[in-house]
């Protein structure tokens, strides 16, 4: 087996039983969202571990072949994405090994969660859809669906619950692309909830209020 991903792990006052796996975006690392976590205000009662991993440093085409935190290379600046699809399903596969060991840890699958922002949201689709155990649930923000045209989507998480939230004015990943992510669910028999806020390529209070709603249902 290959070394899990290093990333930051930030555990409850009481033992855990439920996870969130939380992909950070583009040039950005696992430090990123850890400060969402208090602001979720979750209960005492729902203990829940989060794991914020760190993708690789990858050469990214768009920025000039720079070395940076990457979970794939993206190639053109287009608006559906030409994007390393390769890269992209191997990072998958390396959130599917966390999520396996977060079940050896003792948590059950369907109390564990896989969230994204950005380029981690359009990992996060992959992972979770094509995961072969029953999962909590899979939170896309402000992301595209970039494998919908190829994912084998597993019949374990066929009923799984997926909340997209979207900034109605991000100039980074256009609003219309949460939309089609959307689209695409409801034609394969989900029912997503999706929701924007007014904000840009970001995220505001409202919509971490929204997270812990959410994560307090799917996780109840």
């Amino acid at each position: 087996m290959k070394p899990l991903l290093p990333g930051v792990e930030i555990e409850p006052s009481s033992p855990a039983n439920a996870a969130v796996i939380w992909l950070h975006g583009l040039g950005a690392n696992g430090h990123d969202f850890e400060p969402v976590v208090p602001e979720l205000k979750l209960p005492t009662t729902l203990p829940v571990r989060f794991i914020f991993p760190h993708a690789p440093q990858l050469p990214v085409t768009i920025n000039g072949g720079f070395m940076m935190p990457a979970w794939y290379d993206i190639l053109e600046m287009e608006l559906d994405r030409k994007v390393d699809l390769t890269q992209l399903r191997h990072s998958a596969l390396q959130i599917q090994q966390l999520i396996d060991r977060e079940i050896e840890r003792g948590i059950d699958s369907r109390r564990i969660v896989v969230a994204g922002f950005s380029q981690g949201g359009a990992v996060g689709f992959e992972a979770a859809l094509s995961y072969p155990k029953p999962l909590a649930g899979l939170l896309a923000l402000s992301t595209y669906f970039a494998t919908a045209d190829s994912i084998d989507i597993h019949p374990a998480n066929r009923q799984l619950p997926v909340q997209i939230f979207h900034g109605n004015s991000d100039d980074v990943v256009p609003e219309q692309l949460g939309r089609k992510s959307v689209t695409f669910l409801r034609k394969q028999g989900f029912t997503p909830g999706y929701q924007t806020f007014p904000m840009g390529h970001s995220v505001c209070l409202g919509e971490i209020q929204a997270i812990s709603g959410w994560l307090q249902q799917v996780l109840a």
